[in-house]
């Protein structure tokens, strides 16, 4: 059977995106030494997210690396990560020199789990690192009480916000990615903000290769790296500001319709976001599967099956428990069992039009009709 045509991403590139290009192409400026794009970029998101200052770099990991050694993390320091996330959140910290730690997430939303982050903290501990999962942001206030810094992974909340706040507002530093996949892109890029001006002195440093703010070329009094943006990039980004509102809503209104169209589907339910959360984003719909209401079924199969519906989910994240250069000093057996009980709808299919993710829950009840033969 074949489904819907689900709309692709990212969408076309627009006029102004072209003339932008354009721009930077015909000045000879391509690098953020030469050129203003980058610059401009950085400070334009940074408002659009509630900080004061931005610094952009080459790709997501990179600025949660650079959040990190800006805030003083290095070897000997823990930095607590969720369990379940991608494995970027805990490269990142080991790239800056010290130990990812991974903290159970709760039961009901997958996000970072406070209390297991409380139980984790010692003196080794520099910073947290919640992660803003699926687009709704995690729980910052009970983190930011702990002590250690709070670096957001805000990699796939773009306009997310949580009381009113926007992500990238409610710890120390927050960071974004512009992978192809998420709700900006550039197809690569990355960018750091945060409200305090001696933090953003040291980000602009340490990714302009230890230079000072209004200092000389050769003068590089501290240890830094070149992780600095194009300028392509950025003239790929900045008009996208205009468009992201659009596209958070038209998601909006698909995960609505395609959480009361699961009504109708035993055994496959929305998980849903913490409380607080203002705006949702939904870089994707994160799904609970009940193998015992599919026949007993693993996961596996449903996923194959659903395809053969026309309809391609996605399983989620391996819990970073497997991976040999994450401690884990105490168990995490939700993170574990979302292997094997959660499921992913990705933005493109919540962007189609209400009738075609009705496809979803259709395809899902046939599924289990079959399954429970």
């Amino acid at each position: 059977m074949t489904g819907p045509r689900w709309p692709a991403w990212p969408p076309p590139a627009t006029d102004e995106q072209r003339r932008a290009l354009l721009r930077v192409l015909d000045s000879g400026r391509w690098g953020a030494t030469d050129g203003s794009a980058a610059e401009e970029f950085a400070a334009a998101f940074a408002r659009r997210v509630g900080a004061a200052h931005g610094v952009c770099t080459v790709n997501g990991t990179v600025a949660l690396f650079l959040a990190l050694r800006a805030l003083g993390v290095g070897p000997g320091d823990e930095v607590i990560v969720p369990a379940y996330t991608f494995v970027a959140s805990a490269t990142a910290v080991v790239l800056a020199g010290a130990v990812p730690v991974a903290a159970d997430v709760t039961p009901r939303t997958l996000h970072l789990d406070p209390r297991a982050v409380r139980r984790l903290v010692t003196g080794r501990t520099k910073a947290v690192m919640p992660v803003h999962l699926g687009g709704a942001p995690a729980d910052t206030e009970a983190l930011r009480g702990l002590g250690p810094a709070v670096v957001e992974d805000a990699a796939q909340a773009h306009g997310a916000a949580r009381h009113g706040r926007p992500a990238g507002s409610l710890g120390d530093a927050g960071c974004f990615s512009f992978q192809s996949g998420k709700a900006m892109t550039a197809g690569e890029g990355g960018v750091v903000v945060t409200g305090d001006r001696r933090l953003h002195e040291r980000l602009w440093s340490l990714h302009n290769v230890g230079r000072r703010p209004r200092g000389g070329w050769y003068d590089h009094p501290e240890l830094g790296w070149n992780l600095r943006m194009t300028e392509f990039q950025a003239a790929l980004l900045h008009p996208q500001l205009a468009l992201l509102d659009g596209w958070l809503d038209r998601r909006a209104r698909g995960a609505a319709a395609l959480a009361e169209a699961l009504g109708a589907v035993p055994g496959l339910d929305l998980v849903p976001a913490p409380p607080g959360t203002t705006r949702h984003t939904w870089h994707l719909a994160m799904l609970r599967y009940d193998a015992g209401a599919f026949g007993g079924r693993p996961v596996s199969a449903f996923l194959t099956a659903m395809a053969a519906e026309g309809v391609p989910l996605d399983v989620g994240y391996r819990s970073l428990t497997r991976m040999p250069y994450v401690a884990a000093p105490l168990p995490c057996p939700v993170a574990e069992a979302a292997e094997e009980n959660v499921v992913w709808v990705r933005q493109p299919l919540l962007m189609a039009p209400e009738e075609d993710i009705g496809h979803i829950a259709r395809a899902a009840l046939t599924v289990r009709r079959a399954f429970r033969r």
